[in-house]
């Protein structure tokens, strides 16, 4: 079959037309379907259920504190071991608070731009910018937008944003930040090399300047090459840097989404600054959800065993999408995708112009996609090309109905253009 491109005009209309028809058939089904948000499935929260019988005892932790009680501004120890060797940190770089580390990123970038970091002036009255590699994760930007923080978009590769546009850009004082979503990036599956890492860390920029390093999806593989997290915060202090790095994660996609654990990672310095803040706001984090969550773990390959069984329930999901994408879309050159090793997204590039469109499509025939433009910031996609996939939610029945439904709308789209 030739492709879209390669078509002559006559060819170019009866695909046009053919489109048309498998449309109108799309909404004829009433389909009423949601490919939004990364949520895991129902039978994944069913994993964890025995959460809801923990803690046992009288909720005392093995180093005697009451979790019942006041306090713990660190959070539980022995919940804290088993994430500092998950996401290779020591046990005193790590703090685990409550449920979600998006609250934990808003809060550090609260506190630069109240008081500032390090020392430094605070941002408030400054102009200050945010290096965004993109596509991107909407929620980081978000909390940019809500702040006043403008942000910039570099490029981002498979290992990693540009480093010839980051560093440029980071030589002028007003950048303050850089997000990163370093292992299976969302929505492209990137994943950050040592190299990329090295050169972030190493680079000049300003004194208060942080990476926000959201390793959200660190544990999240989707095949049996489960890539260690990188030693950011050893290469940092190994740089001259070692209060550039915040690491941030979470069991939100683990356990229980609306009842996790969030974790903040980084120098002792930074730790006690923001310690320093919390305890004004917090007499302690939920120590009780620690202690479940420390008890139904048991230790780090706890951690790894449970995310093996996430692994074979969302595996089956992202090859279902790679395959009909490649069945339908690959045969006339319409569309560019990567198969992801891990992490809750897939970023489907359409034809320039189409992205829009087809989320348009897609919505008049029940299928609710992410907006096209939400990897970027300011929701300003300038090629109009992004549609980010979340295959988690859905059982596979309703899944394929999904992307059948994606791909006609991908087709029709590119064929009116």
């Amino acid at each position: 079959m030739p492709t879209l491109s390669e078509m002559s005009d006559a060819e170019r209309a009866q695909f046009r037309t053919e489109a048309e028809t498998a449309y109108a058939e799309l909404q004829q089904a009433g389909l009423k379907l949601d490919l939004t948000r990364g949520k895991p499935a129902a039978s994944q929260l069913d994993l964890s259920n025995a959460l809801l019988e923990l803690p046992g005892g009288k909720g005392i932790a093995d180093d005697g504190t009451d979790t019942r009680n006041y306090g713990g501004q660190l959070g539980l120890l022995e919940l804290r071991a088993i994430f500092a060797e998950l996401l290779g940190v020591e046990v005193d770089q790590l703090i685990a608070q409550d449920n979600a580390s998006l609250a934990l990123m808003h809060d550090l970038v609260v506190q630069g731009i109240l008081y500032g970091f390090g020392g430094n002036p605070p941002w408030a009255g400054q102009k200050v910018k945010f290096l965004c590699p993109v596509p991107g994760y909407d929620r980081h930007f978000a909390i940019c937008e809500h702040l006043g923080i403008e942000m910039v978009p570099v490029e981002l590769g498979p290992h990693g944003p540009d480093l010839d546009q980051v560093r440029e850009l980071a030589a002028d004082p007003s950048v303050k930040g850089l997000w990163a979503v370093p292992m299976y990036a969302n929505p492209s599956g990137a994943i950050y090399d040592e190299a990329t890492t090295r050169a972030l860390v190493e680079m000049p920029a300003a004194p208060d300047f942080r990476i926000f390093w959201d390793n959200a999806y660190a544990f999240h593989h989707l095949t049996a090459d489960e890539h260690p997290p990188l030693d950011v915060l050893g290469m940092a202090a190994a740089a001259g840097n070692p209060d550039r790095v915040l690491i941030f994660a979470s069991t939100s996609k683990i356990t229980f989404a609306g009842a996790g654990v969030s974790f903040l990672a980084s120098s002792k310095a930074n730790l006690t600054e923001y310690l320093s803040h919390v305890a004004v706001r917090s007499i302690g984090p939920d120590k009780v959800n620690h202690l479940r969550h420390a008890q139904f773990f048991g230790d780090a390959e706890g951690v790894r065993t449970l995310m093996r069984q996430h692994r074979d329930q969302l595996a089956p999901k992202f090859a279902l999408v790679d395959e009909i994408l490649t069945r339908r879309l690959r045969p006339v050159g319409v569309g560019e995708w990567e198969a992801p090793e891990g992490g809750y997204f897939i970023n489907l590039a359409v034809p320039d112009g189409t992205a829009t469109r087809v989320v348009e499509l897609a919505k008049a025939a029940g299928v609710a996609l992410t907006p096209a433009g939400a990897a970027y910031p300011y929701r300003k996609d300038p090629r109009d090309r992004h549609i980010r996939i979340a295959p988690s939610f859905p059982q596979l029945p309703e899944l394929e109905q999904a992307i059948e439904g994606l791909a006609t709308c991908v087709l029709l789209a590119a064929s009116e253009r």
